[in-house]
């Protein structure tokens, strides 16, 4: 009886901090509960959803990704890049102009090729999951400011902008970008066959090779749309600013897996949902928003922040003990 009840309790933990969170709050300032407010959590909350749904599909596979944020730089840039000032090809002697659904499309494809590339030197190289994320983590970091000279890149007009700044039906179109997604991953990870693989190599990977899963062809899969879905941050941070700016994505990292603990992802793989991470994402969101609110100095915030990822890991290592 006491162990159903302490399940329970795990699956919701984090909608009853969310919550205690939302009460706490509708006590302490008279300007959180607003609609104004409401929509700026979440185009606020956008970006971090974007990289934590990817984050998601990593850790349940029993992975991790240390270079996301560097990703979301790397694809905004080239988007930016080429949309503002197109690419000389000079051995030809010609200069490609693109359209802003060619930007967009390069800028995916970069985020997609660098999750790739992490996936293939997990799975074909052996390399830890840390090791070789954090060289793509330099990596992209390298080749960001390679790109722009370390200088940011500007005046990208209105039409891309409009990815992050624009609003439809007086929703930002940010918020309607995640949500897609939301919608999209949910249905991969509980309806379909790859949804299963991955809970399944996350759950025991020797198992699964042992039935014939091709684990090495699951876990590249997860890695290239966590990329994939960098870019897609990468491109709503550039529109929204109007501007790629080459140290984008700082520390990025540290807030989607953060997220993804926080919505009651397990670290060691098989268990968690992309629900939770949303969840996880709103916590970090409201929070955020509340200690801003309350004049909380931003030191201070990583600070607090800190203790919430801490006391997240330590639920999720004592309910496996307990299992």
């Amino acid at each position: 009886m006491l162990e159903n009840k302490r399940e329970h309790l795990a699956k919701f933990q984090s909608l009853i901090a969310l919550a205690v969170m939302l009460i706490a709050m509708s006590f302490l300032s008279d300007s959180f509960f607003t609609p104004e407010n409401g929509l700026n959590i979440l185009r606020q909350i956008s970006v971090n959803l974007s990289l934590s749904i990817g984050m998601t599909l990593i850790i349940l596979t029993g992975g991790i990704d240390l270079s996301v944020g560097a990703i979301l730089a790397l694809s905004g840039a080239v988007a930016a890049g080429l949309l503002k000032n197109g690419i000389m090809l000079e051995p030809l002697g010609v200069k490609l102009e693109f359209t802003v659904f060619g930007a967009i499309v390069s800028g995916l494809l970069v985020g997609s090729a660098a999750g790739l590339f992490n996936g293939v030197a997990v799975t074909r190289f052996k390399l830890p999951p840390f090791v070789a994320t954090l060289g793509m983590f330099s990596i992209a970091r390298g080749l960001t400011m390679l790109w722009t000279g370390g200088f940011p890149v500007t005046g990208l007009g209105s039409s891309f902008g409009s990815i992050g700044t624009g609003v439809f039906l007086q929703i930002p179109v940010p918020v309607w970008i995640t949500g897609a997604l939301v919608g999209v991953f949910v249905l991969l990870t509980r309806t379909t066959r790859f949804g299963r693989h991955v809970y399944a190599v996350g759950g025991n990977e020797r198992a699964s090779l042992l039935t014939g899963l091709p684990v090495d062809r699951i876990k590249i899969a997860v890695y290239t749309l966590g990329g994939l879905l960098a870019g897609v941050a990468g491109l709503i941070v550039t529109a929204r600013l109007d501007s790629a700016q080459p140290n984008a994505g700082l520390g990025y990292e540290l807030d989607s897996i953060a997220a993804v603990v926080i919505g009651g992802t397990s670290l060691s793989g098989g268990r968690g949902s992309v629900m939770g991470t949303v969840l996880g994402c709103l916590i970090i969101g409201v929070l955020n928003n509340s200690l801003f609110l309350l004049n909380v100095s931003p030191f201070w915030q990583q600070v607090v922040k800190g203790f919430v990822i801490l006391a997240a890991v330590a639920v999720d290592r004592m309910s496996q003990r307990d299992r």
